[in-house]
């Protein structure tokens, strides 16, 4: 029996609670069964075929020292392997340790498998063949003749393994088919047995204790094992026994709740007689409430009959509308006045915007004749003035003869008075020259003096500016030093305590979140001034969840804020789990994000930052230096958009923007530090303030000493302009003075008889144009009558028209009263039609629901029943009884309950008896089982240790000497005793006393000894003859031979480093030569002995 069979047994499930007896003797029946099998596996080999789990072949690749060891074909009987130390026979070896899936300790060479991987390569391989042939092949179909183990081990210490069939087809890659395929074969690679390692033999030798060497003993022939799986069912059977107590406590408790259920089942009849006056006392209240429904029914119908016979509404409603149809009439009669007058207004109307419009055209027409009369006129008036001076000159050329002495005097005159005019004209023009230079300097000193005096307002306006911001930023501070929300103003805690008052009072959907500076916290309080100047006017900014919460918040804030001073308001569904920013945020080794430099309590308002800003892709460098070379020197980092210095600096990759101010307003830490800053800086602005003062009087004292000189330079260039241009003048009138030459008198007559006759002609056109004025005028007052006629007309019209419209207005109102009163009469008769009308439905409602309640009685009683009791009466005689029902219920329970209760722990109580019951007997039978076992245990022990002490003593006898094996099975001790030839009568046997060679010998027939009563396919045996002589190396090969030819259907492999030239030639002997490890190669030879 092998090791994985005995583990299948030992980890059979526990026992159930209920058996049956047919399955218990089926399963006494199969442990007997089981335990003979294996009985007969350990103590006599069976006669198989011997084609299944013989190693065909082994090949490595990488492992431990050897680059490629194999293929190594071995035959099917005896094979030897020989070669030099470090040739590799220990590798051999360990290799089918490790292929067939045993442990690294197993092979007692490491402690890891990845030790076995060659130095400098990351995997080892290892394949071994098995023989897979004959009636008990396993999976024949599937695997073939062959079945080839391929296990890769890294260098981590990592194992897969893969089983092939014959033609290289990989068939599966699980632990559990290759457990199935070596438990199916027969193979145990940790059983020494099967594998004899050279360590493992030296700790026998070399063992000093007899407890190791029966142990050694019970582990070979798998009785260790077996006691084992003895052991784990004697634990489960106490385990068993345990719970069937347990069960037992139980099943009184059983008893006795099944005692209480079976006595409240039969204190149940006692609720009948109850039960029964109250299904009565139902009826008597289904036939009351019809009798009530019936009465509502019948007052209904006296009330729907009364309401018929009444019929004042009708005639009322007649009475109105006679009155509606005389107002009618009497407002048609008038309306008829009223539209015969309205047509003639509106006759008038139009004619009298047809004359308005021929009123114009002869306006006009009369204006544009006007203007030619004047122009007439003045053209008259021109011709008779140029006649005028016509004959003047006609007058003055006739006397002209006696004036020319005197003219010629007033020339040389009027030339002395040229030359005086041009040398003053002269010297004045060199005098503008001056004046223009000295008004321009004096014009620009003035300018500058204004641009410094503006640059100094300017100047002391921004310092006032700043003065009060920061007079402002101190009381702020000091009001914060109560309450820091007065950081973000004055009215912001005002504001949220108004926003707390109506989101209680539930004005907002979700409450606003804000201002955003007032939620967020620093990381490093260095970095405040980078945060402020990332996050900006986001720091008083408040979030809203909607446009109606928006509304409701703008509505509040201006109790506080003007409308361009309002705090800004995002709206954006508010979400409690922060956004995931892995793909898109920035992350560097070096510096934060502003996302991670900020401790945000709220994932409003981080959702906020990352939508609105973005501060998960912006980092917070210190140095401006590293800034930029992060930044603009290279690519950016990746997600990276912007970075802010500690002194609030912008650094973008092609751009660079320093900070607006120095100094955290929202998120400073110190408060103190902060507000004496502040005040150090109030007490500056001041002392510039009074500079500026003094300054700005000095200043304005020189402009105007300036504007006075100016003034005078102007003044002084006024009057030269204006004395230049007088003598110019005086020039000009002087050089056109020309002598006076005597005209021709007779061309100057004819051309006053021209103008003579030109004169007449204007005074005929004059006239001419005066009586087409006129014949305009006359029009224009014709016309003029027309119009004022038509206006009394049209004026008497609408006198004659406002009584009628008086009168219609009160004929309107009264039938428009009428009308109302009409409607409201309307509307009494439907609202009572309809009244009838509903009272008539709830009348059929009422007789449906008397039917249905009817029909309910009738299905609770068919007979109706008298009642003489009201059903309030009724009802509360029903709740007495109820509660009575319900007092005696709760103390038995409900029937239906009671009863299946009852049922139910019956069922328990005979289930549970009979579980402990069978699981007693089956408990009782184990024992005997166990009994029965543990005989037969014994009995193979014996049979075993008395087969071992034979074949041992018949081994030593073939090497002439004597000795014995002594088993302790109670105190679990194993003695061998060897005496060597010659030293038969020596006191001393105990194998320490013995040579090496000797000692090797006796493991030899030790293990020899084993062998002959255990089961293997083959049989692996490492340096066995390392300290023996040649004596007794010969003596060992012999009987290794021997019993290879009797177990001829079994494989075995021998290694040794000696020669084997003295092996006997035969067919069923194959050896195997490795080479040196000096050649470097890195395959082996192969040799068959025939």
């Amino acid at each position: 029996m092998s090791k994985r069979k005995a583990k299948s047994l030992s980890d059979t499930p526990s026992i159930k609670n209920r058996r049956v007896e047919s399955e218990d003797s089926q399963r006494e029946d199969t442990v007997d069964e089981r335990d003979s099998l294996k009985f007969n596996d350990l103590s006599i080999a069976p006669t198989g075929s011997g084609d299944i789990g013989v190693i065909e072949s082994i090949t490595v690749k990488n492992f431990m020292c050897h680059h490629l060891l194999g293929p190594f074909q071995f035959g099917p009987h005896v094979n030897f392997i020989v070669g030099n130390n470090g040739s590799g026979k220990s590798a051999i070896l360990t290799a089918l340790i490790v292929g067939l899936g045993g442990k690294a300790t197993t092979t007692n060479r490491g402690v890891s498998l990845k030790g076995f991987v060659k130095h400098g390569e990351s995997t080892a391989d290892i394949t071994v063949k098995l023989r897979n042939r004959g009636p008990d092949a396993y999976k024949r179909e599937v695997y073939g003749e062959c079945i080839s183990i391929e296990q890769r081990i890294s260098s981590d210490g990592v194992r897969t393994c893969r089983l092939k069939s014959k033609s290289g087809h990989l068939v599966s890659n699980k632990k559990e088919e290759m457990t199935a395929i070596l438990d199916h074969f027969n193979i145990q690679v940790d059983n020494p047995v099967s594998i004899l390692n050279q360590e493992m033999s030296k700790q026998f030798l070399h063992s000093k204790s007899e407890s190791d060497k029966y142990k050694f003993f019970m582990k070979a022939t798998l009785l260790e094992q077996m006691k084992r799986d003895y052991i784990h069912i004697k634990h489960t059977k106490a385990m068993t026994r345990e719970q069937v107590e347990r069960q037992e406590e139980c099943l009184k408790d059983l008893k006795q709740e099944f005692l209480q259920k079976k006595e409240r089942y039969e204190n149940l009849s006692t609720l009948g007689e109850i039960k029964t006056v109250l299904e009565d006392l139902k009826k008597k209240m289904a036939w009351c409430l019809v009798r009530e429904k019936e009465r509502i029914v019948e007052q209904l119908q006296e009330d729907v009959e009364l309401e018929e016979s009444i019929h004042k509404h009708k005639e009322n409603l007649q009475l109105c509308q006679e009155k509606v149809s005389q107002a009618e009439e009497k407002l048609r009669d008038n309306q008829q006045n009223l539209d015969s007058l309205r047509a003639e207004e509106e006759s008038l109307s139009e004619d009298r915007l047809k004359l308005k419009g021929e009123k114009k055209t002869k306006n006009k027409a009369h204006k544009e004749q006007e203007v030619v009369y004047i122009r007439a006129q003045n053209k008259l008036k021109q011709s008779e003035k140029e006649q005028s001076l016509l004959q003047e000159r006609i007058d003055k050329a006739k006397n002209i003869g006696s004036q020319n002495s005197e003219a010629e005097a007033e020339h040389t005159k009027r030339l002395q008075k040229i030359s005086t005019l041009k040398e003053q004209l002269e010297k004045l023009e060199k005098e503008l020259p001056e004046l223009n230079q000295g008004i321009k300097d004096k014009q620009q000193a003035l300018f500058k003096g204004k641009e410094e005096l503006d640059k100094l307002r300017l100047e002391e306006k921004n310092i006032q500016v700043s003065f009060e911001v920061k007079l402002k930023r101190k009381n702020q501070l000091l009001a914060s030093r109560s309450n820091k929300l007065k950081r973000f103003g004055d009215h912001i805690p005002d504001l949220l305590d108004t926003i707390d008052k109506a989101h209680s009072k539930g004005r907002f959907i979700k409450k606003p979140i804000g201002p955003i500076g007032a939620c967020i916290n620093l990381k490093d309080p260095m970095l405040a001034v980078a945060v402020e100047s990332c996050l900006r006017s986001f720091m008083k900014t408040f979030c809203c969840d909607n446009y109606k919460d928006e509304s409701v918040l703008q509505e509040l804030m201006s109790l506080y804020f003007s409308k361009g001073s309002r705090p800004q308001i995002i709206v954006s569904p508010f979400t409690e789990r922060v956004y995931k920013t892995q793909g898109r945020g920035v992350k560097h080794p070096d510096y934060p994000s502003v996302l991670d430099s900020l401790i945000i309590s709220s994932p409003i308002i981080t959702n906020c930052l990352i939508d609105m800003r973005g501060i998960e892709s912006i980092l917070i460098i210190k140095e401006k230096s590293a800034a930029r070379k992060v930044m603009q020197q290279g690519t950016p980092p990746r997600n990276c958009r912007e970075a802010f210095t500690v002194e609030g600096d912008q650094v973008y990759p092609n751009r660079y923007y320093t900070a607006e101010y120095s100094m955290a307003k929202y998120l400073g830490g110190d408060l103190e530090t902060e507000l004496r800053m502040v005040e150090s800086e109030l007490e500056n602005h001041t002392a510039q303030l009074s500079r500026f003062k003094l300054h700005l009087g000095s200043v304005k004292e020189d402009i105007q000493h300036m504007e006075g000189r100016l003034h005078s330079n102007i003044m002084a260039l006024k009057k030269t302009l204006a004395l230049v241009n007088q003598v110019k003048a005086s020039l000009t009138e002087l050089e056109n003075v020309e002598e006076e030459q005597i005209d021709d008198i007779s061309s100057l007559e004819e051309v006053a008889q021209e103008n003579n006759q030109k004169i007449e002609s204007e005074k005929q056109t004059v006239h001419e144009s005066k009586e087409v004025l006129d014949k305009h005028a006359k029009a224009v007052m014709d016309i003029d009558k027309q119009y004022s006629d038509m206006r009394a007309r049209l004026d008497q019209l609408a006198e004659e028209m406002d009584p009628l419209k008086e009168e219609q207005a009160k004929m309107e109102a009264e039938c428009s009263k009428h009308e109302r009163n009409l409607s409201v009469l309307e509307s009494k008769l439907k609202g009572h039609q309809d009244n009838i009308q509903a009272m008539r439905m709830e009348l059929a409602s009422k007789e449906e629901e008397m039917k249905e309640y009817v029909a309910k009685a009738k299905e609770i009683s068919q007979e109706r029943q008298d009642v003489n009791r009201s059903a309030k009466s009724i009802d509360t005689e029903i709740t007495r009884l109820r509660k009575r029902i319900s007092v005696q219920e709760s103390s038995h329970g409900d029937q239906e309950q009671v009863v299946r209760e009852y049922a139910e722990a019956l069922t328990n109580y005979r289930d549970k008896s009979n579980q402990v019951r069978d699981l007693k007997k089956f408990i009782d039978r184990l024992d005997n089982i166990m009994s029965d076992r543990q005989n037969r245990y014994k009995m193979m022990r014996r049979s075993l240790s008395v087969r071992c002490k034979l074949y041992f003593n018949n081994f030593l006898f073939k090497m002439s000497c004597c000795g014995s094996m002594m088993f302790d099975h109670n105190n679990e001790t194993l003695s061998i005793s060897v005496k060597p030839p010659g030293r038969e009568n020596d006191s001393m046997s105990d194998m320490r006393s013995l040579s090496g060679g000797e000692r090797s010998f006796s493991t030899v027939c030790f293990i020899l000894s084993l062998w002959e009563i255990t089961e293997s396919p083959f049989r692996c045996l490492d340096e066995f003859d390392v300290y023996m002589d040649m004596h007794n190396r010969r003596i060992s090969l012999d009987l290794l031979l021997e019993l290879s030819e009797r177990q001829h259907l079994r494989q075995f492999i021998f290694i040794t480093p000696l020669t084997t030239s003295n092996l006997p030639k035969s067919s069923h002997i194959k050896i195997h030569h490795l080479q040196d490890p000096e050649r470097e190669r890195s395959h082996t030879g192969e040799e068959g002995s025939d």
